[in-house]
């Protein structure tokens, strides 16, 4: 018979939710991190292109996003400065407008100024612009290991390979029977990322209704590209596109629903990329280096869900962060251990919330 691990508290998913509340829970309480795939990081969080911009979500994102700020400042050199210009065709000048509105702390740019900060800009596509010059590209592996790293340093097991295949709650605790063994422990976080419904109905616990929602990238070659370029995205949210290496990361921002799974890019969502970065630039790009693609995952109001399920005691939920899992990531750990052991909660922290 295997042996059965035990622990205080059994986080399921070893993304960036995982391993962020991981960290936060080690130390004072046993942890042990179970991962379904042969390494951690494997799906969304290691195919991840992301930013930290505080001008991007909702109310409840954006301060979650500056919530976390401190922690990336802390952490040494996670973030790379690189602005977001937020651009609109004639068409989308209405969003421009409210976005502007909402947040008063964005500059307005006419066509001209924003070519000045990418010359790649049609100035007969450009109607109007908006510049977050404090935007910064987040080294996405980098936070994951220092997680990760700190999460086992403060004693936490990490086991790979170790999807839940069910669960039940014996009146004290949880017993798990994974792939990797039978385990333990007083509390569960389901922090599953697109599987965070499967695992949910695995412990025999009623779904959320999370839908996984696939975004494709690609990497194109072009002779012309500036390292100093912004990141730059159509307010209306159908494209965007930043330098990296000597080609250009491109993406049609698609939300396209899809099971769980390992998500691989389509063609015709390449292309689609492709197309709309040369309507609103002249780029001319016409091959692709790379593609990929990754789910992100979000509850049926789009807003992360953090807490106890009341239906289940002991289970506690760390999902549905959308495309803002990484940004959010530091703030949504601390608010979610903080949670299961019964912390207070900063009130900066307080705006996700289990529904």
């Amino acid at each position: 018979m295997a042996m059965v691990i035990e622990a205080d508290v059994a986080v399921i998913g070893a993304g960036m939710a995982g391993v962020s509340v991981a960290y936060e829970l080690a130390g004072e309480h046993t942890v042990v991190l179970l991962e379904q795939e042969s390494q951690p990081a494997y799906h969304t969080t290691g195919r991840s292109a992301a930013m930290f911009l505080e001008s991007y979500g909702g109310p409840e994102v954006r301060a979650l996003t500056a919530a976390s700020r401190p922690l990336f400042d802390s952490a040494g050199s996670l973030l790379s400065p690189r602005p977001l210009l937020w651009v609109a065709p004639e068409e989308q000048m209405d969003r421009l407008a409210t976005l502007a509105a909402a947040q008063p702390e964005l500059r307005r740019l006419d066509p001209a100024e924003a070519a000045a900060h990418c010359s790649a800009l049609r100035t007969d596509w450009v109607a109007g612009a908006l510049l977050e010059e404090n935007a910064s590209e987040i080294d996405v592996l980098g936070l994951h290991q220092f997680y990760l790293g700190g999460a086992r340093r403060r004693g936490t097991t990490v086991l790979v390979g170790a999807a839940v295949r069910a669960g039940r709650h014996d009146g004290s605790r949880w017993l798990l029977d994974t792939a990797a063994g039978p385990v333990a422990a007083a509390a569960v976080v389901n922090a599953a990322g697109a599987w965070a419904d499967v695992v949910a109905v695995a412990l025999g616990v009623p779904p959320l209704g999370m839908t996984p929602l696939r975004r494709t990238a690609a990497v194109a070659r072009t002779g012309r590209v500036d390292r100093a370029w912004p990141l730059v995205a159509d307010v209306g949210e159908t494209f965007y596109f930043r330098p990296e290496g000597a080609g250009v990361l491109v993406s049609p921002a698609d939300e396209t629903p899809s099971e769980p799974c390992d998500a691989r890019p389509d063609d015709l969502d390449v292309a689609l990329a492709v197309e709309r970065v040369n309507e609103a630039t002249d780029l001319g790009l016409r091959s692709v280096r790379t593609a990929w693609a990754g789910l992100r995952t979000f509850a049926p109001d789009r807003k992360p869900v953090t807490g106890p399920d009341p239906a289940a005691p002991g289970l506690w939920w760390l999902a549905g962060q959308g495309g803002y899992g990484i940004q959010i990531g530091p703030a949504l750990g601390r608010m979610a251990a903080a949670a299961v052991t019964g912390g207070a909660v900063p009130e900066a922290l307080s705006v996700a919330r289990f529904r």
